[in-house]
């Protein structure tokens, strides 16, 4: 087993890898992922494209494909959780983190696969993992928002659940821009894929108290919350990694 450490877009990644342990190259490749989507779309970087268009400097039409398609899978997103999921800050301006920390994994992720079939990738909370642990599902634990020193959850990447994501106020702090009263101090959501598990993560727990129930019945995913007094629920298939 192979582990890798490095920051980003302000936070920490870690990689595990099973088998052959990754060539220096294969670790910038996927370092160099991340640092160009961040070098892109950080609005901490004055120097980057998103910060240049929220200070007016530069128009998002002239932006390039990568910003232009970043954001119209937001507006995608959007409409599909019914305004839950925004790429519109209160104040107008467009920030896309909601998703841009996704397609960054999900593009290593698949770099990683062309080479390590086995490996979990973990960015600021949020898990994509491929193939097995030792020969067996790799296993996430997710954190009890009111005792960040125990598990609340112990869930299973096992057949096309791939990706896990966390979203609320236990696990990053207030950073929501909520369109209803706080309900939900801490989502996590399981999916096949990366995008779909942090975009929903994040609606769920912006979102009004209809939304979960609407995107549990219209996404296939599997979800576990906890509301402000700390208690659980979990759709059924998610019920038996609560511990």
């Amino acid at each position: 087993m192979t582990t890798h450490v490095f920051s980003t877009m302000g936070t920490v990644a870690s990689l595990r890898v099973d088998g052959p342990a990754p060539s220096a190259q294969d670790l910038e490749a996927v370092e160099a992922v991340f640092r160009r989507h961040d070098e892109t779309f950080s609005l901490y970087d004055e120097a980057s494209p998103l910060s240049r268009i929220a200070r007016g400097e530069l128009a998002l039409s002239a932006s390039g494909a990568q910003i232009l398609d970043a954001y119209a899978l937001a507006l995608d997103w959007r409409s599909r959780t019914g305004g839950a999921f925004t790429p519109h800050r209160p104040d107008g301006v467009v920030d896309l983190s909601g998703v841009v920390k996704a397609l960054a994994m999900e593009e290593a992720g698949v770099l990683l696969a062309r080479e390590h079939p086995d490996f979990l990738l973990a960015v600021g909370g949020d898990i994509l993992g491929r193939g097995l642990d030792e020969g067996a599902d790799w296993k996430v634990g997710v954190v009890d928002p009111a005792h960040r020193d125990r598990l609340a959850a112990l869930v299973d990447l096992t057949g096309s659940r791939r990706a896990v994501a966390t979203s609320g106020t236990a696990e990053r702090g207030q950073h929501l821009w909520r369109r209803g009263g706080e309900r939900f101090c801490q989502v996590t959501v399981v999916a096949d894929d990366i995008v779909t598990a942090d975009v929903l993560a994040t609606a769920i727990a912006a979102g009004d108290g209809s939304d979960l129930d609407r995107i549990c019945g219209g996404f296939d995913v599997d979800v576990i919350t906890f509301d402000l007094e700390g208690a659980a629920r979990a759709t059924p298939a998610a019920r038996g990694w609560v511990v």
